[in-house]
């Protein structure tokens, strides 16, 4: 509804725009071609413009109603030179604001290169196109239907001039219409609507035509597509392409079926997304293509010496409100695309999308130059938003100098050449080697020194003889814990021989164990005597020293103890007392003997430690 009140506010202020018009020119003829094959509108417009005037007319004005200019995506104007389909030149297109006109229509003014005088005529060709201008109605399809559009537009050429005689050709993909806007000249010709010819129409005229027809055309929107062209002195540029598509026609409701889709493609998703395809220049190589899993093997590739073809398969068919992202990349010869001229390079490479038949709303693309390029400059044959920035990779000191160019609502058009020139010292290729010979060398000089270094403690150092005499502190310290150790060891057997002596009564066993092991002790008493000595006098042991001389002291309390264990026990066998006898006479002894073996273990553990 809010169309139609639009169109209907749109055409009850056409008599105000009438008076409005300009009178210098007429048009005489325009014949208008409205192509609608796919979800991309092309409107070719050629117009016979007549100087009616007595003055020297240099531009003509084009109208585009605002409801339409929002969606414009290119706008060329060219002729013929010379007779029948001779070269054609364009002419230079500019969005003015005339004085006096309507604001509900956007103007455009075409300059020619030479002025139109009095009574003469000129062809001129006018080329736009549309993006987002085919509404899918209904908005929302099953898997099995097919996909249905509607189109506005109007069956009068709009402009600010008098029309004497047109027509309009409306091409359609072939397939249903469901309705078309019915006029007294107008008529349905097989995937073609026809309107006219309209004889004498006044400036401004405007008759609203809708049009529902079916279109199973893929909508391929790329909502963001960044590439990123790096180029190498070393004979190589490497071309990267991030896509976010997403598939702008009717949705699809319900579920997805991939027995329909494989089985009945006839009758199943119709206006998916199935395949893209790239067409790349000639002679790239190293070609990828993969999303944010991995690398996609459903990719098909063709080339030759003109051409390079790459056909790619999403993981999964497209439908309508369905979106994917993937990457592509590929390099390409260094020599048939960067060239030099009076001294400068400069780079001549295409600026849009490879793929056909692919919208984008946001295109952003990055020239990497090499890293020493100065006085950077772009030639673009349209407006785009530039910037600078500055890309650190492998080896690089300064950085790399990156261009940046971003221009919206981009169509297959727009895949035209620009140009990069920029200044570049010859010299400056050789910092990157000379740094990695550098690195390699430097490397290999210390490899030599390190081989050839002395990298050992000197023997007369203060550190060295610290680190001699603390080793030789641990080995005595090891050596006095052994002998400790064999000290706790008779005091194991004499604890066995009194064991023997409660079992079998054999007094004089247990005595000569009692002897052998007080010779043991002794002997080992000795052995102690001059390891004590040496820890005792060296500055080293001073930490651990006086642990050390607690442990001997402890363990020397530890024989007293049971040895007047051992000697109460069998006097108390030789008297025939009784066990209770004998466990009271030795209580005070176990006693004492069980926290002195609980002190000598703490000991030993904490000498471990240090």
């Amino acid at each position: 509804m809010r169309k139609v009140f639009g169109c209907a506010f749109f055409l009850l202020h056409l008599a105000t725009w009438m008076t409005t018009a300009r009178s210098d020119l007429v048009i005489s003829k325009v014949d208008r071609r409205i192509d609608l094959t796919s979800h991309i509108v092309r409107v070719l417009s050629t117009l016979k413009v007549e100087n009616a005037g007595r003055v020297v007319v240099s531009e003509i004005l084009l109208a585009i109603p605002n409801m339409q200019a929002k969606n414009l995506a290119n706008l060329k104007a060219f002729y013929n030179e010379g007779k029948g389909k001779g070269s054609s030149i364009n002419l230079p297109v500019t969005e003015v604001h005339p004085e006096g006109m309507p604001r509900e229509l956007s103007f455009y003014s075409i300059s020619l290169h030479e002025g139109l005088e009095k009574g003469k005529s000129l062809t001129v060709n006018v080329l736009t196109i549309f993006t987002h201008s085919l509404q899918p109605f209904p908005e929302e399809i099953s898997q099995s239907d097919v996909q249905l559009v509607v189109y506005q537009d109007s069956a009068y050429y709009l402009s600010p001039y008098e029309v004497k005689s047109q027509s309009l050709n409306v091409l359609l993909p072939g397939g249903r219409v469901e309705s078309y806007t019915k006029h007294p000249s107008g008529k349905l010709v097989d995937s073609e609507i026809k309107y006219g010819p309209y004889e004498k129409l006044p400036p401004f005229s405007y008759s609203p035509i809708v049009l529902h027809f079916e279109n199973n055309n893929p909508f391929v929107v790329a909502q963001e597509l960044v590439r990123e062209i790096e180029v190498s002195h070393w004979g190589s540029i490497q071309i990267t392409e991030h896509y976010n598509l997403v598939h702008k026609g009717a949705t699809n409701k319900g579920g997805f079926s991939r027995l329909d889709y494989q089985s009945r493609s006839y009758m199943g998703g119709r206006s998916s997304l199935r395949q893209l395809i790239a067409r790349l220049p000639p002679r790239a190589h190293s070609i990828y293509y993969r999303d944010d899993i991995g690398n996609i093997s459903t990719s098909h590739l063709w080339g030759d010496s003109r051409k390079t073809q790459l056909e790619i398969e999403p993981r999964f068919p497209i439908f309508g409100g369905w979106r994917t992202s993937f990457t592509i990349g590929y390099g390409l010869p260094l020599q048939d695309f960067l060239f030099v001229s009076e001294g400068n390079r400069f780079l001549n490479i295409t600026f849009g999308c490879p793929m056909d038949e692919v919208v984008i709303d946001d295109l952003i693309v990055k020239v990497v130059l090499p890293e020493g390029s100065k006085e950077v400059s772009v030639s673009v044959p349209f407006h785009t938003k530039q910037w600078h920035e500055t890309k650190y990779s492998h080896l690089d000191i300064i950085g790399r100098p990156v261009v940046a160019l971003e221009k919206n609502n981009v169509v297959p058009e727009h895949n035209t050449y620009f140009q990069v020139h920029y200044k570049f010292n010859n010299l400056s290729l050789l910092w990157e080697p000379l740094m990695l010979i550098s690195g390699f060398l430097l490397l290999f000089v210390a490899c030599i020194a390190y081989m050839h270094a002395d990298m050992s403690i000197s023997k007369s150092s203060a550190s060295y003889i610290a680190k001699l005499q603390w080793d030789e502190v641990q080995a005595t310290v090891q050596q006095v814990q052994n002998v400790i150790k064999r000290c706790l060891s008779a005091h194991e057997k004499l604890e066995t021989s009194l064991q023997d002596l409660s079992r079998t009564g054999d007094v004089q066993s247990c005595k000569a164990t009692r002897k052998i092991a007080d010779g043991l002790l002794k002997e080992l008493s000795k052995e102690l005597k001059p390891l004590m000595g040496f820890l005792q006098s060296s500055p080293q042991a001073a930490q651990i020293w006086p642990k050390v001389e607690e442990l001997v002291a402890k363990e020397k309390e530890m024989q007293e103890k049971l040895m007047q264990k051992h000697v109460a026990v069998v006097d108390c066998f030789e008297k025939k007392y009784s066990g209770r006898e004998i466990e009271n006479r030795v209580a005070p002894y176990q006693q004492k003997l069980s926290a002195l073996k609980q002190e000598v273990d703490d000991l030993l553990d904490y000498i471990d430690e240090i």
